[in-house]
């Protein structure tokens, strides 16, 4: 009787996990990670290689598919990737950050397996632990809509990706240990393009044909600039949502952010600069790849097109243009603006200010006064299997503290399953601020400078703001956004500022169902790693 009962559970399960997987095509990736010398800026480094390549191979899948990634690590460190973007609906447990999953140790190796669930758009793959990042491990990610939802353009002539981002000529443990010893990084010494420097990567397209360029910033702590001398710069797409198409000359993307453009080749035969260069930096750093024309006879000529340095005020005017298509399809047939997000009453506010304080002499980063430290486990696999003493709930409070004192913590949030919240982030520091948060996509509402209070909500785009998974906060400002808690997990909320991030500025925010049922979350996984505290458990039978 027992048998049978086992065999019909482990039928049920089968059903269940192929309702919601079964359908999709899988799409089956092998990665070895290895140690690679590399010349990004001209001088010898040692950066970390996805297959032999750097940056690291694209992923390119459809809407739902389903992805097998089996990571082999070949450093000397342990390792994880993580998904800028990709909101592992109900399965944080692939999420590849710390606080979810335990390290891939060296000379091993663990497959991930997420489905790009309800998603279109531009994306990155990064490396999670150590400071990892500042070595390289980074790809872009495509999600394409599928083929009978339609899409709000023609089909471009070409797909290009763009990883740009600041890049150091110090390898990435030579950064670790200065930040280790309580200091921050020095300025970037350089910017990359798809991981080489000056004039170092070529875009070929025909002459008036439209392409699409979707471009990421991948670096470790400056916003840039991007523009292509002489074309126009049509905006598509916002991380998986459809904008509208508005049109520019130069374009600010902040740390993590992800965007898609339209660029028609509709100049004289020749080649053009393509440009990327620091934002809200005294020293302007750029660099430049070259957009030739399949018939040009000349190369790049002219001074480098410029751009907005320092000035925040056009940066701010160009992030509120920045629109919802509501009446184009996301990755399901329904037009965007069907959901109405403006007429939700959120539950309550959570209020999020970064700080950059001294604790025990060297420098550390802060969310509401407390300074995150990882704890011994993962705090999803702690949760699972109730390992006490891990985390708290509640060890970060929702609203700053008064005062500037500050403290180490492993700092977890508590919210409930399907939770309407408004979240501000509020900055006092001089220095532009880039958050995100895994597992979700998140309307941004607001943005203003000073101090924010309940009458900031009457500026408020409640109709149609854009629908993203990273945003900015200005100098001495706030961002607002809205954001509906509709996946169960501990997600990891964080400064995209490299340095910040590793210091402390981030946090885990556990979202809870008591339902306990694989329609709200997935179970997890049967070849799970365990580590720390959860060492010498099991996972479960099937």
């Amino acid at each position: 009787m027992g048998d049978s009962k086992l065999i019909l559970c482990c039928f049920i399960a089968c059903i269940l996990f192929l309702g919601v997987n079964g359908e999709n095509p899988y799409r089956y990736i092998t990665w070895k990670v290895t140690y690679g010398d590399i010349y990004p800026l001209g001088v010898k480094q040692q950066g970390i290689l996805i297959n032999g390549q750097f940056p690291g191979p694209h992923i390119d899948a459809v809407t739902n598919d389903n992805l097998i990634i089996s990571v082999y690590n070949y450093l000397n460190e342990p390792f994880l990737i993580s998904w800028n973007g990709v909101q592992q609906r109900r399965n944080s447990w692939q999420d590849g950050v710390s606080g979810t999953n335990c390290p891939i140790r060296p000379g091993k190796n663990f497959t991930y397996v997420l489905q790009v669930k309800d998603q279109i758009g531009s994306f990155y793959y990064f490396p999670s632990l150590l400071f990892h990042k500042a070595a390289g491990g980074y790809g872009a990610i495509r999600i394409w809509s599928r083929p009978k939802i339609p899409v709000p353009f023609p089909s471009p002539a070409g797909d290009f990706t763009v990883l740009a981002g600041d890049w150091y000529k110090r390898n990435h443990y030579v950064l670790r240990r200065l930040l280790d010893s309580g200091h921050n990084l020095p300025f970037p010494d350089g910017l990359l393009i798809n991981g080489r420097g000056w004039n170092g990567y070529t875009f070929t397209v025909d002459p008036g044909r439209t392409y699409r360029f979707r471009v990421s910033n991948v670096g470790l702590t400056t916003s840039i600039n991007f523009r292509i001398q002489g074309h126009k710069l049509k905006l598509i797409e916002v991380e998986g949502s459809h904008t509208l198409q508005n049109t520019y000359t130069s374009f600010d993307i902040h740390l993590g952010q992800s965007c898609s453009f339209l660029v028609t080749a509709d100049q004289i035969p020749e080649d053009y600069y393509v440009v990327a260069s620091t934002r809200f930096t005294r020293r302007v750093l750029t660099t430049t790849a070259v957009l030739h024309y399949s018939n040009s006879k000349r190369g790049v000529s002219g001074p480098v097109p410029g751009a907005p340095t320092i000035q925040i005020a056009p940066s701010v005017m160009q992030a509120r243009s920045i629109r919802w298509n509501l009446t184009a399809s996301g990755p399901r047939p329904n037009p965007q603006g069907s959901y109405h997000y403006g007429l939700i009453t959120p539950s309550r506010t959570i209020m999020l200010s970064n700080s950059a304080p001294y604790i025990n002499g060297k420098q550390r980063y802060a969310v509401n006064g407390v300074s995150y430290v990882p704890a011994d486990t993962p705090l999803k696999i702690a949760d699972y299997f109730k390992i006490p003493g891990v985390f708290n709930l509640g060890s970060i409070p929702t609203w700053p503290p008064s005062g500037n004192n500050a403290y180490f913590q492993t700092s977890v949030m508590a919210a409930n399953f399907r939770e309407y919240v408004e979240i501000v982030f509020q900055n006092w520091e001089d220095t532009v601020q880039s958050w995100h948060i895994d597992g979700y996509s998140f309307f941004v509402v607001g943005m203003n400078g000073g101090q924010w209070t309940p009458a900031s909500r009457s500026s408020y785009n409640l109709r149609d703001t854009v629908a993203r998974c990273t945003t900015q906060v200005y100098p001495r400002s706030w961002t607002a956004i809205y954001m509906a808690l509709d996946n169960v997990g501990i997600w990891n909320i964080r400064s995209e500022n490299w340095a910040r991030q590793y210091l402390g500025q981030q946090f885990y925010l556990r979202v809870y169902s008591p339902a306990n049922s694989w329609r709200d979350e997935l179970p997890i996984p049967k070849n799970a790693l365990l580590c720390g505290r959860a060492r010498g458990r099991h996972t479960r039978p099937f």
